[in-house]
């Protein structure tokens, strides 16, 4: 130990925010561990370390006896009050050792390693700190690499994963692609923080929302609900206050462009924006969109609803592989029960 690595610690402390007593007490833990293991199999000495000048004394833990039987672990009184007058039978005397020839090597490289894990260890927490709470936030990566399904992406301070379950589906990666991506999960490991990323959440589409329409990121615009099949189709539903814009028109932009800026980076994801209603039987109605609807009857006890669309718009409103339905039912929170005109005037005159 020396005064440069007490000046380390004091740098350390205003850079990197540790507290210089934690480093001491970790060097201390250290080099008692040190010690033993090269040294002394006893386990009664310690070692104590002046935060002044950062020298080291190393000290044996005795016991005060009238005929000492084991000198690493007892001390006569007729020495222990040459130390100390007040001593009597059965005190702990603490008694300096000379340390080993080879200690003060040790100690520097103990001194050394310990200083340079809690930097490590300061960093790790650093930015785990500054990842944690930021769940769907947005960020853009870099690829690095793809091993045993999962995609592992430069943040830039560090690396975050994109499991098989949040990719988009037949998307394919390579390291060097730039991708946008959503925190889903931050967790502090023993290795530092881990963060799972996705591209497969709904909250990338409304990230991604609010970066390209500026009166959404403004709060003119609001997004309701969103109902996502990753890689194949989203509805959102959107509305706002002002008479004097459109909600819709604004996502979608001049000439689309501000919508298709959105599906260019989810891989060609088709995506539907509708109006929001407080009425639950015109937002249901709306979210059937592209098909027309002709009436909505809604429950609003159960959460249910029935919608009758034309003979000719059956399929549509109920998609292929029912998707249509499925989202629309997501982006309500109504179950949904679609029927064509036929079969509404079936079942009333069965009524009848």
């Amino acid at each position: 130990m020396s005064k440069e690595i007490l000046r380390a610690l004091s740098e350390l402390e205003k850079e990197k925010g540790i507290k210089q007593e934690v480093v001491l007490e970790a060097i201390k833990a250290a080099l008692e561990s040190g010690y033993k293991k090269n040294f002394s199999k006893s386990s009664n000495f310690s070692i104590d370390i002046d935060e002044e000048n950062g020298e080291y004394k190393l000290f044996s833990d005795k016991i005060v006896v009238e005929e000492v039987e084991n000198k690493n672990q007892e001390i006569s009184l007729e020495e222990a009050k040459m130390l100390n007058s007040k001593h009597e039978i059965g005190d702990v005397v603490k008694v300096e050792i000379k340390p080993k020839k080879d200690f003060g090597r040790i100690a520097a490289q103990t001194a050394r390693q310990v200083i340079l894990q809690k930097i490590r260890e300061a960093e790790r927490e650093s930015i785990f700190s500054e990842f944690y709470g930021r769940e769907s936030d947005i960020l853009t990566g870099v690829v690095q690499r793809v091993s045993k399904g999962n995609v592992y992406v430069d943040l830039g301070k560090i690396e975050g994963v994109l499991t098989p379950n949040e990719q988009i589906p037949n998307e394919t990666y390579n390291p060097g692609d730039r991708i946008k991506t959503v925190i889903v999960e931050v967790k502090n490991t023993g290795k530092g923080a881990s963060i799972v990323l996705s591209r497969s959440h709904p909250n990338l589409v409304k990230r991604l929302f609010e970066l390209e329409v500026p009166e959404i990121h403004d709060g003119i615009i609001e997004i309701y609900s969103i109902s996502r099949e990753a890689g194949s189709r989203t509805k959102i539903s959107v509305f706002t206050n002002d008479p004097n814009v459109d909600p819709v028109g604004s996502c979608v932009g001049n000439k689309g462009a501000r919508v298709k800026n959105i599906i260019d980076e989810i891989c060609q994801e088709k995506i539907d924006i509708i109006i929001y209603e407080k009425d639950p039987e015109k937002f249901i109605a709306n979210s059937l969109g592209p098909a027309k609807i002709l009436r909505v009857t809604a429950k609003e006890k159960e959460k249910s609803a029935v919608a009758v669309v034309p003979d000719n718009q059956l399929s549509l409103a109920i998609g292929k592989e029912g998707q249509n339905a499925r989202l629309a039912a997501k982006l309500t929170g109504w179950k949904i029960d679609i029927i064509s005109e036929s079969q509404e005037a079936e079942r009333n005159a069965e009524v009848m």
